[in-house]
């Protein structure tokens, strides 16, 4: 018996219980779909994610007071004077520019809105090394700092919460934590990013965060520094300088640093093994789904080997052989599953499309990417699903005996 005609044969008894053989290609359409689904869901939180955080530059370093060393019993703030330091092209020739920065989440408010939002205290350099654009107005300048300017910046989210709008706000006036600001620009929409939505941000002077609205224990303490490298090959050198001077300023051996270091690409690194992890954790449990979709083919197997008990009896006494026997049920237990596996795989691409149209319609940048790898993994599991779970079933019936089978009633 060829190969062609046991597909044939396996179509025709296929065919002759439909319902039956729907409803176990059923299982295994649901199986697929899951796993394509998920993995695409996956594979687009990692590109949105690792996306985001590339936007911003691999050039970037983010340094921060504390350490993950648990030995470290004292912990230097970071303050003004490290930043001035390691702008120092003597000191760090590998850095570009330097912004430190004061964070809280402050209210803002106007004509009767009131939004809680991360408000940034910083300078001008700042959104050089964050990569930071207006779409109307204008960026701070060092008369702004000099005079501690009552001025700001709101992101796109922050305007459409407080005005319904993001043109026309230059000139306008909020207030923060009470004390009125005219809003000098409005920042350019950068989506989700490492620290959150890069939207929901407002930003106002560092000279005015420090001595009205964010204070800390030491006026010259600082809660972050962002470091500009001079290119993405010179981020270890850079690296390096900063935590040779951050040492020398607190007085920490090496080993002890009371001070934090990420780069960019140490966030990506990170990033993308966590997501990484969750889209495996993802496609995981949807391959339960094919599992119980490969019990089925084998139920509905048994049935059949049960049903056509005197069929192969009859077969063997007109000199089938047992190898046969074998192919024919498996040959039905794979169409069963290769079918399910290619109409899942379109059911799985729809429901990922799906899933990117009503983030794209909620306002989210994100989109479910169904790779080729993962149609090619779900297709072969399939397959493989099918063939296992009908081999014990295509084994039993080309072990009947025919006289035994022939009398079977």
């Amino acid at each position: 018996m060829n190969v062609l005609q046991s597909a044939l044969e396996a179509l025709e008894s296929l065919a002759a219980n439909k319902l039956r053989s729907g409803l176990t290609i059923l299982g295994i359409v649901i199986g697929v779909a899951a796993v394509i689904a998920m993995l695409a869901v996956g594979r687009g939180a990692e590109n949105t994610i690792t996306g985001s955080i590339s936007g911003i530059g691999t050039n970037l370093l983010f340094v921060f007071e504390g350490s993950m060393n648990d030995s470290v019993r004292v912990i230097r703030p970071l303050t003004l004077g490290d930043a001035q330091a390691i702008a120092d092209p003597f000191l760090a020739p590998s850095v570009q520019a330097v912004a430190p920065a004061l964070e809280g989440f402050l209210e803002i408010s106007a004509g009767g809105e009131q939004v809680s939002t991360r408000v940034g205290g910083v300078t001008p350099a700042y959104f050089q090394v964050r990569n930071y654009n207006v779409t109307e107005g204008e960026i701070f300048t060092e008369e702004h700092m000099l005079g501690r300017a009552s001025v700001i910046l709101i992101g796109p989210e922050v305007a459409d919460k407080l005005f319904g709008r993001r043109a026309g706000l230059v000139g306008e006036t909020v207030r923060v934590e009470g004390q009125p600001f005219r809003v000098l620009g409005v920042l350019e929409s950068k989506g989700g990013g490492s620290f959150g939505s890069q939207d929901n941000v407002a930003f106002i002077p560092f000279t005015t965060a420090q001595t009205r609205l964010i204070r800390r224990s030491s006026y010259d303490r600082v809660d972050a520094i962002f470091v500009q490298a001079v290119s993405a090959e010179l981020v270890p050198q850079a690296t390096e300088e900063i935590a040779a001077i951050l040492r020398a300023r607190h007085r920490t051996p090496i080993g002890a640093d009371d001070f934090t270091i990420f780069s960019q690409q140490d966030l990506l690194t990170t990033f993308s093994t966590i997501t990484g992890v969750i889209t495996i954790f993802l496609g995981g449990i949807a391959a339960i789904s094919l599992l119980v979709g490969g019990i089925g083919i084998m139920n509905i197997m048994l049935v059949s080997v049960t049903e056509r008990t005197r069929e192969i009896g009859l077969r063997k006494a007109l000199g089938a052989r047992k190898r046969d026997i074998l192919i024919q049920f498996l040959t039905e237990s794979s169409l069963l599953s290769l079918i399910g596996g290619l109409i899942g795989i379109f059911l799985g691409w729809l429901i990922a499309y799906i899933v990117g149209r009503v983030a794209q319609a909620s306002g989210t940048p994100f989109t479910p990417t169904v790779s080729l790898d993962s149609v090619l993994l779900a297709t072969i599991f399939s397959a493989v699903v099918g063939l296992f779970f009908g081999i014990y079933p295509a084994s039993r019936a080309a072990n009947l005996q025919p006289v035994e089978a022939l009398r079977y009633e």
